[in-house]
């Protein structure tokens, strides 16, 4: 690894969680890392410009503000890409993927509440004339604390089930002013408030207050995971009892290989699979082969599941909360 490429990779590993809530960030990162500043947001433009990076910015704790689900379409194979299209022209619609199953087609909805949330999928029903299922979430086990280019320890969330939040009007106002990331210049909080008509100190001071709060998972670099070399991605589930569900869903979090963890609801009859982990890696051979280790380890080989690659991403963007027509 050369020196450029060591640099780009702290960049991008190290300030996932840990990215300044600071005026002059990218000047901390660069006194930090012995580097000058417009080394420093030079390489994240490099990252965005190539697709690595898909922003810096905040990541919110699933439903805490707003609401958001899974779906997923039954869509036949001559229709996938269109019906993909219709899919991911609605702003509420921020990840779309196929995936190898009959339910093929697998996107999360983001709204501003549990009706407009709603509203979208009924469009979405109508417009594809194709049945939509959704599969809320019921507890997060490891959800979105980054993603360890070094295989590092990880952290883990826990099972939490944390109520709604309501926002004020000026939250509501910054939330809608983070979603396309934050400016790669000097002062870009200080940028950030000035187009939402608030103070750069009032706009750090909500971020810290949010992190503090849980409102916040993380604040940082987004990186995607299929142009850093990961090309397979697999969602694995699970219909494991509901008694046991949260136990073997705070061990799969814990270990080695799982990105995210979670339970959700079932969609009976359609989908009876409650439990859920991503595991990520460079070959299928390597996905397939950490699925069956923790199947062994957990026991979870005594249940029905499912291993769905990710095949074709439509679609990945951060969550749009406001409420808004098509992209």
């Amino acid at each position: 690894m050369n020196d450029r490429t060591a640099i780009g990779f702290r960049l991008l590993n190290e300030f996932q969680r840990d990215f300044p809530l600071h005026p002059t960030p990218y000047a901390l990162i660069a006194e930090r890392l012995g580097l000058d500043e417009n080394t420093v947001m030079s390489a994240y433009a490099e990252g965005l410009a190539s697709g690595v990076v898909s922003r810096i910015g905040a990541v919110f704790a699933p439903n805490r503000i707003g609401s958001s689900t899974l779906a997923a379409i039954r869509v036949p194979a001559e229709r996938l890409d269109a019906v993909a299209a219709q899919v991911s022209a609605h702003a509420a619609v921020n990840h779309n993927y196929a995936r190898e199953h009959d339910w093929n087609l697998w996107f999360v909805v983001t709204a501003s509440g549990p009706d407009s949330r709603q509203a979208a999928l009924e469009t979405i029903a109508r417009e594809t004339g194709l049945p939509v299922i959704a599969l809320p979430l019921r507890d997060e086990f490891h959800i979105d604390l980054g993603f360890d280019l070094n295989g590092g320890q990880k952290r883990v969330a826990g099972a939490a089930r944390c109520p709604p939040r309501t926002l004020s009007a000026a939250e509501e106002a910054l939330v809608r002013a983070l979603e396309n990331g934050l400016s790669l210049e000097t002062r870009p909080f200080a940028a950030l408030g000035a187009r939402i008509g608030m103070a750069e100190e009032t706009v750090l001071a909500q971020l810290r207050a949010w992190q503090d709060e849980g409102v916040l998972k993380r604040f940082g670099v987004v990186v995607r995971h299929h142009e850093l070399g990961y090309t397979a991605n697999a969602m694995c589930v699970w219909d494991v009892p509901d008694a046991e569900a949260t136990l073997l869903g705070c061990r799969l979090a814990g270990l080695d290989g799982v990105t995210l963890c979670y339970r959700r609801d079932r969609a009976e009859p359609h989908w009876p699979f409650n439990l859920y982990c991503m595991i990520h890696g460079k070959s299928r051979q390597e996905v397939h082969a950490r699925h069956a280790e923790i199947n062994t380890e957990l026991g979870l080989d005594r249940y029905p599941g499912a291993v769905l690659f990710s095949v074709r991403r439509f679609k990945q963007c951060g969550a749009r909360y406001a409420e808004r027509g098509a992209a």
